[in-house]
């Protein structure tokens, strides 16, 4: 279980924070540092094939030790963290026999990671924790399933009688900013299916995400002095509130849950003059997710319409972009591949949670450029906050299902 808890910790102080406002990939150098570390790593556990483009992008081979033909099949995690909060200076702290109480993660700020707001952490008494300090994220997301996939690696390399086909490895860049599957080299990887370790508590097992696209809302104003205002002011801030208020106040990400979809409003900056409004759009349901960018649509036309004459021109401009689809449509057809992960898990006494993915992985985008591709618990709890923690016996139970999963493929007929 050390050997775990090392190399995860050797994983998250390492600061790969992705920019969604760079144009590079990866989006920030800083990735390179763990990027060059993870070849390095595959190299001396003993891994085949180790090789790293010009982007980033990893990949690795552990070859067949069985006589007949075994489908080649991957796992693929990310290295980079979330924008959305501080990734630099990761001070992990270890909470051996967790004790079911509260954890104070900073005294100084009266920061406290409690059972009495997030329950989950009930599930983990008498386990080994891995927190943060309170002032950053931890990087379980995904650092915990990069942990796991060496390790299972490096278990199946010492333990050679463990029979298993051809198993292919990659790690990507800019998961979180949406692009970790944008220059992912599917012919290049050769595997007829993989898993991405991408997942939450132990069980998760998922093959449904979200339909995805980011909406862009620019609106214009003229600013007046405000004592000579009337009738000649327009205030760009209040049209954006307008437009916020006139979105379903129930379909918000805290106010749903399951299949349910919603719009996310997350960054507004603006002044009287213009004010940029970033929201993201998701249902599960594509019929559902394009009636929400038409709502979008809709709200745009009818503020344009009110003030046409008193501005002459259009007053709001709205860019929507799609940024992923449901893999559901492209698992179903090879629907054996979930099958086998979840036979995996019950043979190593796991209670597969098979539901949809309140988000998306690089898996939803590489279902679609044509490697199938389910998601599969990591471990962690609380991603993209201080909040975040992550259970070793979680990232262990990963790492036997790997395995498993290895073990069965083995039996399968390869096409």
């Amino acid at each position: 279980m050390q050997h775990i808890i090392d190399r995860f910790i050797s994983y998250v102080i390492i600061d790969t924070e992705s920019d969604a406002n760079s144009e590079t990939t990866p989006s920030t150098k800083r990735q390179w540092d763990l990027a060059n570390k993870l070849v390095e790593e595959l190299k001396t556990i003993g891994m085949q094939d180790v090789t790293i483009d010009d982007k980033s992008y990893i990949m690795a081979t552990l070859p067949s030790n069985v006589d007949h033909e075994v489908p080649t099949i991957g796992f693929i995690s990310h290295f980079d963290t979330s924008p959305d909060f501080c990734g630099a200076n990761i001070k992990p702290q270890i909470v051996p026999n967790y004790d079911g109480k509260d954890i104070v993660l900073n005294a100084e700020k009266n920061i406290v990671l409690s059972p009495n707001y997030f329950k989950d952490l009930l599930l983990y008494k008498g386990q080994t924790l891995i927190t943060t300090d309170g002032t950053t994220l931890l990087g379980a997301d995904d650092k915990a399933g990069i942990t796991e996939i060496v390790t299972a690696m490096e278990f199946l390399i010492n333990n050679p009688e463990i029979k298993h086909g051809k198993i292919r490895v990659g790690f990507t860049p800019d998961e979180e900013i949406g692009r970790g599957a944008h220059h992912f080299d599917v012919a290049k990887f050769g595997a007829e299916w993989a898993y991405t370790m991408d997942g939450s508590q132990v069980g998760e097992l998922e093959y449904e995400n979200f339909n995805a696209a980011g909406a862009k809302i620019t609106f214009k104003g003229k600013s007046v002095h405000p004592g000579y205002a009337k009738g000649k002011m327009i205030n760009s801030m209040l049209i954006a509130n307008d437009f916020i208020n006139k979105l379903p106040p129930e379909e918000t990400p805290q106010e749903t849950k399951g299949y349910e979809g919603f719009f996310h409003v997350h960054h507004l900056t603006g002044s009287i003059e213009e004010t940029v409004l970033e929201l993201i759009i998701r249902d599960h349901s594509k019929k559902k997710f394009e009636k929400r960018k038409e709502l979008i649509e809709k709200i745009t036309r009818k503020i344009n319409k009110k003030f046409a004459k008193q501005f002459g021109e259009d007053i709001v401009i709205t860019e929507i972009k799609d940024q992923y689809y449901n893999m559901k449509e492209k698992v179903v057809p090879v629907k054996h591949i979930v099958d086998i992960a979840e036979k995996a898990m019950k043979e190593i006494g796991i209670k597969p949670l098979i539901k949809p993915i309140r988000g998306g992985t690089d898996g939803s985008q590489l279902s679609y450029m044509g490697l199938p591709c389910p998601n599969i618990f990591a471990g962690g709890h609380n991603f993209h906050g201080k909040y975040e923690y992550v259970p070793a016996e979680s990232m262990q139970k990963a790492i036997e299902v790997i395995v498993k999963i290895a073990e069965l493929t083995a039996l399968q007929k390869s096409k």
